[in-house]
């Protein structure tokens, strides 16, 4: 299993970075706090988990790896898959999950795009004795930053890149259409497009 990667960054997405390590450029799919602290340039260092399927290898990257322990975690309930677990880590923190499922609090976990009221009650049985109370994680994950390239003036180009990142995090286009209207930067105003993604996601999560 590769457990973590230290390298240059080379290309930053919404959900994804390139990091080359020994010369080999690696993607790696992280949720969009992650992608946006990282930068095209500098050294980056993610906590990692490899997932083989029979036609793929994919590797998950985290800013902690308290994430990076969440994340596989989640994947023991039944149902529960490394793109739904990524989902689950880009609407929530470590912590707020472990309280919404020390709670039982279904309301919190079906914010979740693909969680409906019965994978998350099955999050609230099955993880209640493997998550911990509130606060009982480690590290804090990497600070957000300005990662991803932003300032694309008026253009209205960032719509359908925050788009095309919140449905691939599984919201339906209709859903992603009202969070960016809400978004939406004003006439002339710098277009930061990690921000505005990290907004949405604030949006879909009320």
């Amino acid at each position: 299993m590769i457990a973590s990667v230290r390298g240059e960054v080379q290309h930053v997405g919404l959900d994804r970075v390139v990091v080359v390590v020994g010369g080999v450029g690696m993607l790696v799919h992280t949720t969009p706090g992650t992608a946006s602290s990282c930068q095209p340039g500098s050294t980056v260092d993610l906590a990692t988990t490899l997932v083989v399927r029979e036609d793929s290898l994919t590797l998950y990257g985290f800013g902690s790896g308290e994430d990076r322990d969440m994340f596989e975690t989640v994947q023991t309930v039944t149902g529960v898959g490394p793109r739904l677990a990524l989902a689950m880590l880009s609407v929530l923190t470590p912590d707020q999950l472990r309280g919404a499922v020390a709670r039982g609090d279904l309301v919190t976990l079906t914010k979740v795009p693909g969680v409906g009221k019965r994978v998350a009650e099955r999050l609230a049985l099955e993880l209640r004795d493997k998550l911990g109370p509130p606060g009982s994680g480690g590290s804090a994950s990497v600070a957000s930053g300005d990662g991803a390239d932003g300032g694309a003036g008026g253009s209205t180009a960032w719509r359908e890149q925050v788009g095309e990142a919140l449905t691939g995090l599984g919201w339906t286009a209709k859903q992603a259409e009202a969070a960016l209207d809400k978004v939406s930067p004003a006439a002339g105003e710098v277009v930061d497009i990690p921000a505005l993604l990290r907004a949405a996601l604030r949006e879909l999560g009320r």
